[in-house]
């Protein structure tokens, strides 16, 4: 017969247990798998734990701040904007209104002399017309001297083949002794500012005779 098992009394030295292997490999993979749920100060996770610690109060603080310098930036955009604005603006106007001062300041010794032309002529009334004429065209290499300087070209296009870009056609003649579509005769001058056309040239361009008309040129030169 089994004895009975006696109570362990108050003070009794229960003997200890050694924790077997399978035992202690859970023990270590348990403490692993926490470790890295404890952060520390300073990382990203403790300094968002730090934030959320904070309260709602400083980060509504924050975004006000945030806003307010925003408003302050567009303020200043806005004032940077409406300078450039007035600037662009008038620097316009004085464009428009004084944008041409230079060839006029070029043309008005053109003007003297020919106000000079005109007064010596009228003084002397005996003056030839060989020496007005020397005046005139004193005058006019004057001004296209003047022009010239602000890009001013002149478009005399005689003897060259008729081009829509910068010639405008006012008729044709027939003419056997130069090559079709050729440019016979000017009746008024082009002029090109740089590369744009102020004003094309006029002409008259050649075309090849008809049967009739070539013809009809050896008779009236036997007349």
């Amino acid at each position: 017969m089994t004895p009975p098992k006696k109570k362990a009394q108050k003070g009794d030295e229960i003997p200890s247990v050694e924790p077997g292997e399978e035992l202690a490999e859970a023990l270590r993979e348990a403490a692993e798998a926490v470790a890295p749920s404890v952060t520390e100060p300073g990382t990203e996770a403790g300094e968002g734990a730090a934030a959320e610690a904070a309260g709602p109060g400083d980060e509504a603080l924050a975004q006000t701040r945030e806003l307010e310098g925003a408003q302050d930036r567009l303020v200043r955009l806005q004032a940077e904007f409406e300078n450039f604005r007035r600037r662009s603006l008038k620097e316009r106007q004085e464009s428009l209104q004084y944008g041409h001062q230079n060839l006029v300041k070029d043309l008005l010794g053109t003007v003297d002399n020919l106000e000079r032309a005109i007064a010596h002529s009228t003084e002397d009334a005996s003056a030839s017309m060989e020496s007005v004429l020397q005046g005139v065209e004193l005058v006019q290499r004057e001004l296209l001297g003047a022009l010239g300087k602000h890009g001013v070209k002149v478009v005399e296009p005689l003897k060259e083949v008729f081009d829509p870009t910068f010639h405008e056609a006012m008729g044709q003649l027939p003419d056997a002794s130069v090559a079709p579509n050729s440019v016979l005769q000017v009746l008024q001058k082009g002029y090109l500012i740089n590369d744009r056309m102020l004003r094309p040239a006029r002409v008259l361009v050649a075309r090849e005779p008809r049967k009739d008309e070539a013809q009809a040129e050896p008779d009236a030169g036997d007349q």
